[in-house]
């Protein structure tokens, strides 16, 4: 079989399991991760993955910012090279500048996923001082050029890469999938009165007008109760706001699969209230929503970014407009009090994300777009 290098310059965080998820659902291909550095407490990728470097010593940061810049690391490049790969996909638009020169230095494809974060913001979000904002700036240019193909994770980050310059003919919508035998309805009763949040505590996850939205709720539903389950540099403001208005909630931090997706099973309503950072930077899909639905559990956000692209209003779930958190809060009250209503929302959630978003198909999609660029999947026969 010929190999695949996935590449993500942190390997790998914990909240992004979207992606080993897609590369050990790819059959056709063997799959390889790179990365210039391991995460501490994140996810391990399989298979002896190569980094750049082992720790975080002062000699491996210099290397590291050396590569970022340059893309000079012979050793590092080397080992890549070995894997002997027919093609590279980085995740997210700085792994795709990061990973440009081992692309190049090893004639092959590069693909790279457009999240959001950079795209959304148009480059706002990159500190232009830092390591990163000096590659981005001097790589962006060949990246268009040399990149043979950006996925959009979302018809809403196609428009906005359009909108910033990247090339139409080399921008293409496909959506990640999801495994669906693991986020599936769950055996345990649902707590009648939880209303969950998962997800960074930054910004532009919106999780201050959730709180705010809870007020509201906790009047109309004395019972209900918020877990908020994630971490960020929001965290104790978030805290300190959800104490100020004796909001019942309870902040778990970032935890792992397992326990995220109990939660999932378990909860009355998922509320992810996206909203346009500061910075520019928007939500470009959220793989947590499709997670919920999956589960069963019918969504209350924004009508923000590409959420509409998961969400289908009033069917799977309610979109209020963007920072209208009194209109959160009836959606959230009209899940807690209205059984028929969230039966309703809840099957047409399974039925819609069964639809749209099966890891298999998506993922098969995914390895037709492979062998397309990279000439067909596989040297041998599929039992050599």
């Amino acid at each position: 079989m010929k190999t695949i290098v996935i590449y993500r310059s942190a390997l790998l965080p914990a909240m992004q399991t979207f992606i080993p998820f897609q590369a050990e659902a790819i059959e056709e291909y063997l799959v390889k991760y790179v990365g210039l550095e391991a995460v501490p407490n994140g996810f391990v990728p399989p298979r002896d993955p190569v980094y750049l470097a082992e720790d975080k010593s002062l000699p491996n940061r210099i290397l590291k910012n050396i590569f970022k810049l340059t893309g000079f690391a012979p050793a590092f490049r080397q080992k890549v090279a070995s894997l002997k790969p027919c093609l590279v996909h980085a995740h997210f638009l700085m792994d795709g500048v990061h990973a440009l020169p081992l692309a190049t230095s090893m004639h092959i494809p590069l693909v790279v996923t457009l999240h959001g974060h950079v795209p959304t913001s148009g480059g706002r979000t990159i500190a232009n001082a830092s390591v990163d904002g000096l590659a981005f700036h001097i790589r962006r240019n060949a990246l268009c050029r040399r990149c043979s193909l950006f996925i959009c994770v979302s018809e809403y980050i196609r428009q906005k890469a359009l909108e910033i310059g990247y090339p139409k003919e080399k921008l293409r919508l496909h959506y990640i999938g999801i495994d669906l035998k693991r986020f599936a309805v769950g055996k345990e009763k649902r707590d009648p009165h939880l209303v969950l949040f998962v997800g960074r505590l930054a910004e532009k996850k919106g999780c201050t007008y959730l709180i705010q939205a809870m007020t509201k709720v906790q009047e109309q539903v004395p019972g209900a109760h918020l877990v908020v389950v994630g971490d960020g540099p929001e965290r104790s403001t978030l805290e300190q706001q959800s104490a100020s208005l004796h909001v019942n909630a309870r902040f778990v931090g970032e935890h792992a699969l397992p326990t995220v997706l109990s939660w999932l099973q378990t909860a009355r309503v998922f509320c992810g209230p996206s909203v346009t950072a500061a910075d520019g930077d928007t939500e470009a899909l959220g793989m947590v929503f499709a997670e919920a639905q999956a589960t069963g559990l019918p969504v209350v956000s924004f009508n923000h970014g590409g959420i509409p692209e998961v969400v289908v209003d009033g069917k799977t779930g309610l979109l209020a407009p963007e920072r209208d958190y009194e209109k959160l809060a009836d959606h959230i009250i009209r899940y807690l009090k209205d059984d028929l209503f969230w039966r309703e929302s809840s099957a047409n959630g399974i039925a819609w994300v069964t639809h749209r978003f099966d890891l298999r198909k998506q993922t098969h999609e995914l390895e037709q777009i492979y062998s397309s660029l990279a000439g067909g999947a596989s040297t041998l026969s599929a039992n050599s």
